[in-house]
């Protein structure tokens, strides 16, 4: 297969592969969302993906999303980094999904900046499947939480998870895929972009990619005295 050059070619040919695999798995084409993680990628970058045809970005900091989310084309941005109740507002304000609510704290925090700005914002009850993952609640809890989250007025609609780095990949997909069904809604996010197609194999509905539509992420820049 030849090797994309372009973001754009990057963003085709992905969703060509993507359709595939979902077909494979019994599932029609255009059955998984594409999520492209914008992070450390320039502006420029993002609305390339976006002319590419990208429907859904994500980013997992507050204050990147601020230097280039602002007046972009239409496009559902979605909050996929740990919920610091401090940056509620700032999340809401520029966000329409927040996939990682892992505690009813969090929860609470979105649901009255919303209330403060007028917006409605959907959520996802982020798992933890990963030995190496710091957040996310454990499966078993995750129906629980996300009925407190219903009953204080907030639109859950699904699951986010990270898989694991190494180990049983297809146990934690697993408990992920039993922890949406129990939670309900429309949205099992799972899979990026080294494991996506075991993810879609066990139910995913979006898939969130960085490096196979960006390319390697930017060095950081050297600091010197």
């Amino acid at each position: 297969m030849a090797l994309a050059s372009t973001i754009g070619e990057r963003v085709a040919m992905l969703r060509a592969r993507v359709d595939r695999v979902a077909e494979a798995a019994g599932r029609p084409a255009g059955a998984v969302t594409i999520l492209g993680v914008t992070k450390t990628q320039p502006r420029e970058a993002v609305l390339a993906a976006i002319e590419a045809g990208l429907s859904d970005i994500g980013e997992n900091y507050l204050q990147e999303a601020r230097e280039k989310y602002v007046g972009l084309p239409p496009v559902t941005r979605h909050f996929i980094g740990h919920v610091q109740t401090n940056k509620a507002k700032g999340i809401v304000g520029l966000f329409d999904i927040v996939q990682s609510i892992d505690r009813l704290e969090a929860g609470l925090a979105i649901e009255k900046a919303a209330r403060s700005l007028g917006r409605a914002v959907r959520v996802l009850v982020q798992v933890n499947v990963s030995p190496a993952e710091r957040f996310g609640v454990a499966p078993a809890d995750a129906a629980h939480l996300a009925q407190q989250l219903r009953n204080e007025g907030l639109m859950v609609d699904g699951v986010m998870a990270i898989g694991p780095l190494e180990g049983d990949v297809d146990s934690a997909f697993a408990q992920a895929r039993e922890a949406f069904e129990a939670v309900g809604g429309t949205t099992l996010s799972l899979g990026m972009s080294a494991d996506w197609e075991r993810a879609i194999a066990h139910g995913s509905t979006m898939i969130r990619i960085g490096t196979a539509i960006f390319g390697a992420r930017p060095a950081p820049e050297r600091v010197t005295a």
